[in-house]
C-alpha cells in the first residue's frame, strides 16, 4: 500500500465468545467487505466450524496467542512455543498458516517483536480503538469510530462485544460513502523495510 491511499483495515479480536460470529460475516458480507480476524487459539480450538466459516467467507484468520497471556512477561522461548501452538490450532480449521499477530491485551515490546518477526510473522497493533469491549452503545461506537478514521487506520472491534453488530452497519456504510476501501490487515501493511513505532503503527524504516 501507498501511504496515501484510502484505504482502511477493520479487524476483530476472538478470544471468549462467539455469539455474533456468523452475525459479522453476513453483515460484513452483506457489504462486500473483507476482514482480519485475530483469534486465540484456544478459540479457535473450541469453535473450528465458526474458524471455517470465517476462512470460507475470504477473511483472514490470523493469530492472537495460544491463551491470551501477558507476553511482555515471557521468554523468547515461552512466546515462540505460544505462537507456534496457536498457528497450529488456527490452521487446522483454515489449512492457512498465520502470518500476522496481535499481542493479547496491546502489550509488547522490542523483545516480544523481535521474537514474532524471527518465526516469520508481522506484530499488528491497531490506530483506532471502538472500545465496543467496554459496552458502550452502537451510536458512542460509530462516533468514536468515525472521528478517528484515516487513511491507513486499522480499527479494532471485538466479535463478542454487545453492541458491535448493531454499530458496524451504519459504520461501513458511512466509510464507504466517504470513499473509503476496506481491506484486510495484510493488503494494508506497507512493503519493503518497516519498523513499529511507540504507538504500534507501521513506518517506513527511514522515516524518524
Amino acid at each position: 500500500m501507498q501511504p496515501d491511499d484510502k484505504k482502511i483495515a477493520i479487524s476483530f479480536d476472538a478470544a471468549w465468545g462467539n455469539e455474533d460470529t456468523q452475525k459479522l460475516i453476513d453483515i460484513l458480507s452483506a457489504y462486500g467487505v473483507r476482514s482480519t480476524f485475530f483469534v486465540v487459539g484456544d478459540w479457535a480450538e473450541k469453535y473450528p466450524e465458526s474458524v471455517k466459516s470465517l476462512h470460507e467467507a475470504g477473511h483472514e484468520v490470523m493469530s492472537h496467542s495460544s491463551h491470551h497471556d501477558h507476553f511482555s512477561m515471557m521468554s523468547a522461548e515461552q512466546i515462540a512455543a505460544d505462537l507456534r501452538e496457536a498457528n497450529r490450532k488456527i490452521s487446522a480449521s483454515t489449512g492457512v498458516e498465520p502470518s500476522l499477530f496481535r499481542c493479547p491485551y496491546g502489550e509488547y515490546d522490542d523483545h516480544v517483536i523481535q521474537t514474532v518477526k524471527s518465526l516469520g510473522m508481522t506484530a499488528i497493533q491497531w490506530s483506532v480503538d471502538s472500545l465496543d469491549w467496554k459496552g458502550i452503545d452502537a451510536d458512542e461506537i460509530s462516533r468514536r469510530v468515525l472521528k478517528r478514521v484515516e487513511p491507513g487506520s486499522i480499527v479494532l472491534f471485538h466479535n463478542a462485544a454487545e453492541h458491535t453488530p448493531e454499530a458496524l452497519p451504519g459504520i461501513l456504510e458511512e466509510l464507504q460513502r466517504q470513499g473509503y476501501t476496506i481491506v484486510p490487515v495484510s493488503e494494508l501493511l506497507l512493503e519493503g523495510n518497516t519498523r513499529i513505532d511507540h504507538a504500534g503503527r507501521q513506518l517506513p524504516a527511514e522515516s524518524i
